[in-house]
């Protein structure tokens, strides 16, 4: 499956955050990472996220997709991370 996560967490987690989804996803610009994953390594992320934030004032998104062949994503601007999948 191919994942995109997004976040927006309080200041003092955002390292913590970032450190962590950078273990299993590639990062793309700022709180934005991106990567296929495995079921077990999806859950395994899911799992390391949530001893690190607090549900009461952060937010994590996942964006779920079948697979990376059914997705197209057009920069505009800088790049700011990692761009190694495109074309």
């Amino acid at each position: 499956m191919y994942v995109i996560l997004v976040y927006d967490v309080n200041v003092a987690r955002v390292g913590k955050v970032l450190k962590r989804a950078r273990r299993y996803l590639t990062w793309v610009q700022n709180s934005v990472l991106e990567g296929e994953l495995t079921e077990a390594s999806y859950r395994a992320l899911k799992s390391d996220l949530a001893r690190v934030i607090d549900t009461r004032e952060d937010s994590v998104l996942f964006y779920v997709l079948g697979a990376r062949k059914y997705t197209r994503r057009e920069l505009m601007g800088v790049q700011k991370g990692g761009e190694e999948w495109i074309y």
